[in-house]
């Protein structure tokens, strides 16, 4: 499986010295998280490979990243011809025509090794948009060695009210030790992802059957109020401006005793050239708290092709490269195996993959049980566990984001905040006719 380097040096001598003056250029735009910024350090073996191919990256933070590329496909401007996009844009633009079918895969690919759950999430109506680069769910990543100091057990199965007991517990703000750290940056994909698992698992949903906003009911305010009190109390200051990145930087320098987020953080929380505590890293479960049901999200960063590129078969031969078994074969020649992109392949899922990644267990658990289709105690009329897949979600999350962040910074109250969200979230559906 490991690529020779003699080979790809060998193809590299050959291939140079014919490069085309007209060769075509990929503008691939993506997220500025490890795992991408490994991908674009290692497609120079693409290019040494593909040498008709030139690369042009545009790596931008998460937020900017949706904002541009939302804006440039329904615009149709054509500016990229690879993006870096998730199961939410993926079933919503699909849907609209507006990206590539990703058919005649070559027969290496092996498509039947991708997690069915994972394809059926990057597709419509049986139809591939998109190729994963990796897949995620969401736990709980804890200082062994805090814990054992205090005298505390992590269960496998914590509850949030376990977690902020502990967190209360390990906080020591003159040395720079806060009990835990949580995304409060505004976003439908930063702060809300966290804070609407963690609502899901009090008994909390977006939206009734009818369509109608919950945000006024027992469930919703329970969780906000846990949130704020958790974080007020235990997390970093600044916490407000934290998101995935941010929170992985105070993690791996030590300063952080939990932090419950993305399962892909595994390889760089116990990556010694990165990571401080690495070798007093544990991995359990996402927290829940009167129900587990959509209390550890699902998602897939992947590589798209929108239907304005003008290179749309170099755009393909470079997102399959990028998401194949070969590409995870490089990684782990040249990295280690356990930076291997995870959650997508089952053959990822190696003995010598499980035993060099002590997280693989919990992220494979976790997304064989995430259920987009029921993500709530009770039923609703959505798909997604982290986020509503109706066009309008884009808004109204980053909307509801920023006023949860204001209750965080204590701007506004819980109370306050709540109500404002059920207000501006009821008057979003109506001008969207809702229930259709």
């Amino acid at each position: 499986m490991k690529p020779s380097v003699k080979a790809l040096l060998a193809c590299t001598c050959m291939t140079l010295s014919g490069v085309s003056l007209g060769a075509q250029t990929l503008t691939i735009a993506t997220v500025n998280n490890s795992d991408m910024i490994r991908m674009q350090k290692l497609s120079k073996t693409f290019e040494a490979e593909h040498p008709e191919i030139k690369l042009n990256w545009v790596v931008l933070e998460e937020n900017v990243l949706r904002q541009r590329l939302t804006t440039d496909i329904a615009t149709q401007d054509g500016q990229f011809d690879v993006l870096t996009i998730g199961m939410y844009e993926v079933a919503l633009w699909g849907a609209k025509g507006w990206l590539e079918p990703m058919k005649d895969l070559p027969a290496a690919y092996d498509l039947e090794d991708i997690f069915p759950a994972v394809r059926e999430g990057l597709s419509v109506k049986g139809s591939l948009y998109a190729l994963p680069f990796y897949a995620e769910s969401s736990m709980t990543y804890y200082r062994t060695d805090l814990f054992k100091d205090a005298g505390l057990t992590m269960p496998e199965r914590p509850t949030w009210e376990q977690i902020g007991e502990f967190a209360g517990k390990l906080t020591k703000p003159d040395q720079e030790q806060y009990g835990i750290c949580l995304r409060g940056k505004a976003g439908w994909g930063e702060n809300m992802a966290v804070i609407t698992t963690l609502a899901n698992g009090f008994g909390a949903r977006w939206f009734d059957e009818k369509w109608q906003p919950e945000f006024n009911g027992p469930q919703w305010k329970n969780a906000l109020n846990f949130y704020v009190e958790t974080m007020k109390k235990a997390g970093p200051p600044g916490a407000s401006s934290n998101g995935f990145n941010e929170n992985l930087a105070l993690f791996n320098s030590g300063k952080c005793a939990i932090w419950v987020d993305a399962s892909v953080a595994g390889s760089f929380v116990t990556d010694k050239s990165q990571s401080k505590v690495s070798e007093h890293v544990g991995f359990t479960y996402a927290p829940h708290q009167v129900t587990d049901k959509g209390t550890a999200w699902m998602y897939s960063w992947s590589l798209a092709i929108p239907a304005s590129s003008k290179a749309k078969d170099a755009a393909k031969t470079f997102s399959a490269w990028a998401t194949s078994k070969e590409y995870g074969a490089l990684v782990a020649e040249k990295d280690g195996i356990a930076n291997v992109p995870p959650g997508t392949r089952a053959s990822t899922y190696s003995e010598a993959y499980m035993k060099a990644a002590p997280f693989a267990k919990v992220t494979l658990e976790s997304l064989k049980v995430a259920d987009p289709t029921k993500p709530t105690l009770k039923p609703v009329p959505y798909i997604g566990i982290q986020l509503v897949t109706i066009p309008e979600f884009q808004a109204i999350g980053t909307q509801v984001g920023k006023l949860f962040a204001a209750a965080l910074t204590g701007q506004t109250s819980v109370d306050q905040a709540l109500a404002a969200a059920q207000q501006t979230t009821e008057r979003e559906m109506k001008r969207a006719s809702y229930p259709k």
